[in-house]
This record gives C-alpha cells, structure tokens and sequence, in this order.
C-alpha cells in the first residue's frame, strides 16, 4: 500500500540561493540557520544575505521555526519581505 503525502502537510527544510552572475572570480558562501547561499557577484550576493536576515527575523517574530511554518506561510512571508 503506498503512502500519500497530505499536500497541507509539506514542509519546507531549508533554501539554497545560487548567485550565477559572478564574473570576478571571488568565492561567495554564506551559511545561516535555514539559508546556504552560494556565488554570485558582490551584489547579488548580499541581495541574497539581506533576504535571509529578512525571512529568518519575520520567522521569528511569527515565533516559529522553519520546519513549523505551512508551506503558505513561507510564501506569505518571502511576498512581505519583497515588498
């Protein structure tokens, strides 16, 4: 008998950010709680810096870890933070 997942019930780990746009040959890694970014130029890069510090404080002020948040949630939250 095979196992269905509840679509409500998916869950999101973590999030990669892979900045492609890098052309001066520097080595951009960042890691945090729920983020591993990768690449990018200097720019891109710390765009995707700001919008991890951004995600992980509105999770935070949800009070919720990530694995706790509904997938909705997560949307919710990235749409809040780009605006």
């Amino acid at each position: 008998m095979s196992k269905k997942k509840d679509p409500d019930n998916r869950r999101v780990v973590a999030f990669l950010g892979l900045g492609l746009d890098n052309k001066d040959g520097h080595q951009r890694l960042t890691r945090s709680e729920h983020f591993f970014l990768i690449g990018g130029s200097a720019e891109t890069h710390e765009h995707m810096q700001e919008t991890a510090i951004k995600f992980s404080e509105a999770l935070q002020r949800r009070g919720k870890k990530l694995d706790q948040a509904q997938l909705q949630e997560v949307l919710e939250i990235f749409q809040e933070i780009d605006d």
